[in-house]
């Protein structure tokens, strides 16, 4: 590969990142391939062999919101973080962490909130929802565990304000496993501390 294709490879690897980024701020998509996609097919990218990657786009979505979403994003970040602390506080018991957008401040208004919990009772969390009269969709993950994909029980809640929350069960094991980062799970103190900021 020439230097020269390789350099025009990575400018519309850049231009893609960009135009997806756009398309997740002001279409309201959530979905990175779906964006990704878009992206492509709006700028007529014929290789899709080198997207970009989330941590791109990502990178690309918060530039895009400081520049032109400056004045409304933090509020609407703010908000949701906050029903995400309210639901934590709520299923404390199963240990929950935030993840995704919410946590790494790329949320916006058509986003959900994802949080994980922990208990090794597959039922635990349906009861728990059932006893506490929370409406509730139930469904499935698949999740990479312990080196190998497995499928675990997943619930979306709909809070007061319209926005959804993920829950995906893990067993007990997966919380002590070490792969949660600061940077891409947080728990109740550091969710408090994020918004305390």
């Amino acid at each position: 590969m020439t230097k020269e294709h390789s350099l025009k490879r990575d400018l519309m690897r850049e231009q893609l990142a960009h135009q997806a980024a756009k398309l997740m701020a002001e279409g309201g998509i959530t979905d990175h391939a779906h964006a990704k996609r878009k992206a492509a097919k709006q700028l007529g990218a014929s290789d899709t062999q080198h997207l970009p990657s989330n941590e791109e786009i990502n990178i690309a979505l918060q530039s895009f919101r400081s520049l032109y979403q400056s004045e409304r994003h933090p509020t609407i970040l703010r908000e949701l973080r906050e029903e995400a602390l309210t639901w934590m506080k709520k299923l404390a018991e199963f240990h929950p962490y935030l993840t995704g957008s919410v946590l790494d401040g790329t949320a916006g208004e058509q986003s959900d909130i994802n949080l994980i919990l922990f208990n090794d009772d597959e039922k635990a969390v349906l009861l728990f929802l059932l006893n506490n009269d929370i409406n509730f969709e139930d469904g499935e993950w698949k999740v990479h565990l312990g080196g190998r994909e497995e499928v675990v029980p997943s619930y979306t809640l709909t809070g007061e304000s319209g926005v959804k929350a993920h829950l995906v069960l893990l067993p007990e094991s997966a919380r002590y496993s070490g792969s949660r980062k600061p940077s891409t799970h947080a728990d109740v103190t550091a969710l408090e501390n994020l918004l305390a900021a």
